[in-house]
């Protein structure tokens, strides 16, 4: 018999898992880990308090039997915890799990591209926000050349992965390169995707004026190329996706701000201290790893996790206002991931 799915008050099931592990990142970004903020004596989480590898698969067995279907892997930098190849190994081994990803700045990428590989990694997402040096340098805060992280790309190509490439546009930070960016992706033949500016969290100094919307991005796209839309590939899918006509190369848009995906959203996050959350957006989450470390069974965590989610009603996006995206107190992107 197919087990009944699992829905939140709003009907929405529960298939997507992000699971972040570490809080760490080599990148001070101004939109999201500010130096000012997260400078050389800030504390990131002692080596105790993250989740385990074992832990990471024992919740991730857990929600795949509650019906998730795809896993991300996120930061932080997940590149930057040792050994992560290793935790792939153990969830692509998990009977259900249909997909693993991975979201990445792409600076350690290059070097452990083939070891992603062979561990049963297919498949990651790149956050890149422009290519000309001196302005990604200035975004990055981190004295990263764009060429770097290019060339990493290049080698996860080479190794087998799928890459994907993400670009945060904020207006009067970097607006002045959708055009080549997506010039440069379309030849590669790799999938660009832009993501509104979002006001995740208390630092990264969100207005909605600094936004340039999914409408904006498309009417200058549409200046030097032909796109035509592409149907969702499954239910829950964040990027509105489009072809550039006469190939096979995409384009899409992250649109939380302009034209809110709530009513469709399947995901669930994991921190990397195992804090469970139900929304990007969340004031606060419930503590996975204390209930894991205090002897639970897989049930007793399955009784934790099920009445969660189904007395969730999050809807951030259609209700964000000036107001509550100043005012609201939410998770830093850094540690929930994104």
């Amino acid at each position: 018999m197919t087990k009944p799915m699992l829905q939140d008050k709003l009907g929405r099931p529960l298939q997507d898992l992000r699971i972040s592990v570490t809080d760490r990142c080599n990148f001070r970004c101004t939109y999201c880990m500010p130096k000012e903020i997260f400078g050389k004596d800030f504390a990131f989480m002692p080596k105790d308090h993250l989740l385990s590898f074992e832990e990471i698969e024992r919740l991730a067995r857990i929600f795949v039997d509650l019906g998730v279907k795809k896993i991300r892997l996120t930061g932080g930098e997940p590149l930057l915890r040792r050994n992560l190849p290793e935790l792939i190994q153990k969830l692509v081994m998990i009977d259900g799990l249909e997909d693993i990803g991975l979201t990445t700045n792409g600076v350690l990428l290059g070097k452990m591209a083939e070891k992603l590989k062979t561990a049963g990694l297919t498949r990651v997402n790149v956050s890149l926000d422009a290519l000309d040096d001196e302005l990604f340098q200035s975004i990055n805060d981190s004295g990263i050349s764009s060429k770097r992280v290019l060339e990493s790309i290049e080698q996860a190509q080479a190794a087998g992965l799928e890459v994907k490439v993400n670009m945060v546009v904020k207006k009067g930070m970097n607006d002045q390169e959708v055009i080549p960016m997506a010039k440069y992706f379309k030849e590669k033949g790799i999938t660009l995707r832009y993501i509104e500016f979002m006001d995740v969290g208390q630092s990264n100094g969100w207005d909605y004026s600094k936004v340039v919307t999914k409408k904006q991005l498309f009417e200058q796209l549409n200046e030097d190329f032909q796109l035509e839309p592409v149907d969702p590939a499954y239910l829950g899918e964040v990027a509105k996706r489009y072809r550039y006509k006469g190939t096979n190369s995409e384009v899409g848009f992250i649109t939380s701000v302009s034209e809110s995906f709530c009513s469709s959203c399947t995901r669930a996050r994991v921190a990397a201290d195992g804090k469970f959350y139900t929304c990007l957006f969340a004031s606060g989450g419930f503590d996975l790893k204390e209930v894991i470390r205090s002897g639970a069974t897989d049930e007793e965590l399955k009784d934790t996790i099920i009445p969660t989610w189904k007395e969730r009603g999050d809807r951030y996006s259609d209700e964000r206002t000036e107001e509550t995206a100043k005012n609201r107190k939410k998770i830093e992107m850094s540690y929930i991931g994104g």
